[in-house]
């Protein structure tokens, strides 16, 4: 029963990722060169212009203005180095200009205070964005730790996952998903909270556990259903104890066993897409009952429904953050018309065209997490499909299989002694040895010697 996991390197992807976001916020939006280029070319110009209006209009001053425009698109050390080559440009011009004394003090003083005025805006820029950075990047992570990797395979599905979580700022979404083997088949749910934010994340991972848990705990698919609605609940009233918005979460359970057919409920939740024999199609739910977290404002009970799925079937199931993608011109994602051309695809390959399409369509502009999943059902007979070149074995290792480092029950390894074995020179428990006395004779001897003068 136990899951082959296959994909740690899932988790750990995040990490860089992260620090990555962090370091991009202090870094320059325009190169050194070009930023030099650009200076000098503008004190030149500025200093001509200085030299033509002659007493009458003095330009030069107007230079201060550079390190505040500097600070929003430069690094704090180019907004340094811009600030002291304008405070000395500034300064040579008053010295070598008429005036009072007065006159050149407070135009030294306002340029040098207009260029720390430049400095500070861009460290406090810099500091503020690396604070928003490191809060997205923890949502990410933690988002990413509750999510379990793809792929894994159990005895009925093989699952491969596709999962892009929007990183901008509070917009952080609340997609889940998660594949659990039971006693009474694979459970798989995908779902989406309503919101954004950590409380969003908070309202996922309540729902995951709940689920993580029934999956196992309830025989049937309306129980694991009842599960994650009293969970969910649950969260609901100790958000509001805390000043948090309840929240519901739109979900699609499902559940796999060796008949051939898959139960289904859905709460809210878009349905399934089915590719099988070079054909998709979406799989018709004919009931499809409120999100989780809102059954008290319905007076119907949540029942399955079940359909078929072949073996070698791929059925695919997406979050709103694919089917609501839109274009420049605003139009919706066509995913029905779109997974049509990748009827023959394996389930990683699948995703992976999803996803490049996707990007293509939207311009690379996305408003929510995107979240998808590709089950492919395995044979009947519990046997193994093709894998995909390069992917690694999902499966449960058949009784009696002969794994590279793994040593079978009984197998002699040479420099291990095997229970009960005879070693020369090794006192075996319980053996007697000429002089040498064994643990209790001591006491024994003492109560014989008691009894005997006694007598």
């Amino acid at each position: 029963m136990a899951l082959k996991r296959n994909g740690e390197r899932h988790r750990d992807a995040a990490a860089p990722g992260a620090d990555a976001g962090v370091a991009a916020v202090s870094q320059s939006r325009i190169g050194n060169w070009a930023l030099v280029g650009g200076l000098a070319l503008l004190t030149v110009l500025v200093v001509l212009l200085d030299v033509s209006t002659g007493n009458d209009l003095r330009v030069v001053p107007l230079l201060v203005v550079v390190p505040a425009l500097a600070s929003v698109y430069c690094s704090l050390r180019q907004t340094i180095w811009i600030a002291v080559w304008i405070t000395t440009v500034v300064v040579g011009f008053r010295a070598g200009a008429d005036g009072t004394f007065w006159d050149f003090v407070f135009g030294i003083g306002f340029a040098v205070l207009a260029c720390a005025l430049g400095v500070a805006a861009c460290a406090a820029r810099i500091r503020h964005a690396t604070e928003m950075a490191r809060l997205r990047s923890a949502a990410v992570t933690l988002q990413r730790q509750i999510l379990r990797p793809l792929p894994v395979g159990t005895d009925h599905v093989i699952a491969h996952g596709l999962y892009e979580p929007i990183e901008e700022d509070r917009f952080v979404g609340g997609d889940i998903y998660e594949v659990v083997e039971s006693p009474y088949g694979t459970r798989v749910i995908i779902g989406d909270v309503q919101g954004k934010g950590l409380a969003a994340i908070g309202a996922g991972f309540a729902a995951i556990a709940a689920f993580r848990e029934a999956a196992i705990r309830e025989p049937t698919l309306t129980g694991v259903v009842e599960a994650l609605e009293a969970a969910v609940v649950r969260h609901n009233v100790f958000s509001a104890q805390t000043g948090e918005a309840e929240r519901f979460v739109t979900a699609l359970v499902l559940g796999f066993d060796e008949s051939g057919r898959v139960e289904a409920v859905n709460c809210g939740h878009l349905p399934p897409r089915l590719l099988h024999d070079g054909r998709s199609s979406a799989v018709t739910l004919h009931r499809t009952y409120v999100p989780l977290g809102l059954a008290g404002l319905s007076q119907e009970t949540r029942t399955a429904e079940s359909f078929d799925l072949p073996p070698g079937a791929t059925l695919l199931v997406v979050t709103d953050g694919v089917t609501e993608a839109r274009d420049a011109a605003g139009a919706f994602y066509p995913l029905d018309e779109r997974i049509g051309a990748w009827v023959g695809h394996g389930p990683r390959e699948l995703l992976d065209a999803l996803h490049v399409d996707l990007e293509d369509f939207s311009g690379g502009v996305r408003r929510d997490d995107i979240a998808a999943l590709a089950l492919l059902r395995t044979p009947a007979d519990g046997g193994r499909l093709p894998a995909a070149p390069g992917e690694a074995a999902s499966r449960v290792t058949p009784p009696g299989a002969v794994v590279p480092g793994v040593r079978a029950p009984g197998a002699v390894v040479p420099g291990v002694r095997a229970p009960g074995a005879v070693v020369p020179g090794v006192r075996a428990p319980g053996a007697v040895v000429p002089g040498v006395r064994a643990p209790g004779d001591d006491a024994a001897a003492g109560e014989s010697e008691r009894r005997t003068a006694a007598v």
